[in-house]
């Protein structure tokens, strides 16, 4: 293949984030399955940040073992936001510097793209089809709900999906919220829009795995139906491992070979300056997950099945003790979050 030596030994390193919910664990590891099909010469592992194993460093050495030379990474991520930008390279390039003939490169995120597009779709209408109903788009309203990070590019992100999605549909009308960090909240966002009048509001999570926060969304709106009878609520699926997800993946990787691997590195708020967040500019890449790797990796509040029961809301991803620290999110007091969602 063009841009591979001879003599390299080539990897697939899968890099995810890591949840306390066994089944949002168990549904990432089948991506690292999948993508094996796609390359089916070289080794493919995963890893994750922290809450879960193997963590990023294990499946990394399980490639070295294997005899690699050359490691192409990709963030298990939707979107470019801190752990994007920051934490996972961390890892990578520490590890590079302790493993001397070993080599990452390292490609981008999901991010905005036709095949996630058409995966979105799909769940949306999987969603429409089980409700048998005769409601009209155009008398239907979508709210595309994003993970939120304290970064405006990744939340813009969610916006645009959500725009290209409304008007795939055609829709009447659309909305974007967040589970938490940033603003509307899901439980406030959609007490807003029940009050334009339309007779259906599909909620569609813009997650890759289920969890905690997939799971608090869904109560969320069972909150909000329970108050507005007369609109019919529908709960879309997450895109899980649709198949052109794996895709999306694959063609991640295929990038970074071939040269065109264009993290989106215009609109960083680590390296320009992006409205509201200046300060952040040449802040330091430091992971501030280091201390977690593993932490939280077998959740015993959780259902037999590693499904969510809504026991652990009051758990919060909580750091004591440690040095490392966030860059203050400016708009903290806003009135419709950024709280990560929680009842009530």
């Amino acid at each position: 293949m063009v841009g591979i030596a001879k003599s390299e030994r080539i990897g697939v390193m899968v890099c995810g984030h890591g949840s306390r919910n066994g089944r949002a664990v168990g549904e990432f590891s089948v991506i690292a399955e999948k993508l094996r099909y796609h390359f089916p010469d070289w080794p493919v592992e995963y890893g994750y940040l922290e809450f879960a194993e193997p963590v990023l460093r294990d499946g990394l050495d399980r490639l070295k073992q294997a005899g690699c030379t050359r490691i192409l990474a990709v963030p298990g991520m939707l979107f470019a936001a801190g752990h994007t930008k920051n934490d996972i390279p961390s890892v990578l390039n520490t590890y590079t510097i302790e493993n001397p003939g070993v080599t990452i490169d390292y490609g981008r995120e999901l991010g905005i793209d036709p095949k996630m597009l058409a995966a979105a779709g799909d769940r949306i209408r999987e969603a429409l089809d089980a409700a048998e109903d005769d409601i009209p788009p155009y008398e239907t309203l979508l709210v595309v709900v994003g993970r939120g990070a304290s970064d405006p590019d990744a939340n813009a992100n969610v916006a645009k999906i959500m725009r290209l999605l409304w008007e795939g549909f055609g829709f009447g009308w659309a909305e974007t919220a967040y589970s938490g960090v940033t603003f509307p909240l899901v439980e406030p966002a959609l007490e807003k829009v029940a009050k334009l009048g339309f007779r259906r509001i599909v909620v569609f999570p813009y997650f890759l795995f289920t969890g905690v926060l997939v799971s608090r969304i869904y109560m969320a709106v069972d909150a909000v139906a329970a108050r507005h009878p007369d609109i019919a609520f529908l709960k879309a699926g997450y895109l899980n491992d649709h198949r052109q997800v794996i895709a999306t993946f694959a063609e991640r990787v295929r990038e970074i070979i071939v040269g065109e691997n264009l993290m989106n590195c215009q609109m960083c708020k680590y390296r320009t300056q992006v409205l509201g967040f200046e300060g952040e500019v040449g802040a330091a890449q430091e992971s501030h997950h280091h201390h977690v790797e593993g932490v939280g990796a077998s959740c015993n509040l959780c259902n037999a099945d590693g499904a969510c029961n809504g026991r652990c809301q009051n758990e919060a991803h909580t750091h004591t003790g440690d040095s490392h620290h966030h860059h203050p999110y400016p708009h903290t007091g806003h009135p419709l979050g950024p709280r990560t969602l929680k009842r009530g």
